[in-house]
């Protein structure tokens, strides 16, 4: 049964592709808003850094908004406009766990839409894809070694749930 369910997600048209990049868009374009406020408005010594790498993470998710944007268009589509809702704050920590969630779900989605693409024979954008899922991880990484982390699971591991945020002393 799951091998059929992952045959059926694979095989899509290209419509549903301009769909399902929209869907994405939509995250790069949360994460650029998420990034830019979150790295504005995290005050103290101890966010001092994670505050400088979320104004570079705002720059990579621009770009990777482009390059989906790119796709859009070239599967015959047209970009949205529309970010996914962003979760806002005044607790430090739970903006960086909402950042951290937000690219757990981005990265598992590049990943299923590689597989998708990969069955379409458009290996172009399952290399890009792969290319952003590079960046997303090393997001994942700072993102958890601020909040003295492990880098949870994908979510295709553990069902998408992070067993807690407490620090382990061991990241990276």
């Amino acid at each position: 049964m799951a091998k059929e369910e992952t045959k059926q997600e694979s095989n899509i048209s290209r419509e549903q592709m301009v769909h399902l990049l929209n869907e994405d868009l939509a995250r790069e374009y949360q994460a650029i808003i998420a990034y830019t406020v979150y790295s504005q408005v995290l005050k103290g010594a101890e966010y001092m850094d994670i505050a400088r790498e979320l104004e570079k993470h705002a720059g990579e998710e621009l770009a990777h908004a482009l390059k989906i944007s790119k796709q859009i268009d070239y599967f015959g589509g047209m970009p949205g406009v529309t970010p996914k809702p962003v979760k806002v704050s005044d607790d430090p920590q739970e903006m960086l766990k909402a950042d951290l969630e937000n690219e757990r779900e981005t990265v598992a989605q590049y990943r299923q839409r590689i597989r998708q693409a990969e069955a379409m024979g458009e290996f172009a954008l399952s290399e890009i894809l792969r290319e952003i899922i590079v960046q997303e991880q090393d997001h994942e990484m700072d993102l958890s070694d601020a909040l003295g982390i492990d880098v949870p699971l994908p979510k295709s591991i553990d069902n998408g749930r992070f067993a807690e945020f407490a620090p382990t002393g061991k990241h990276r």
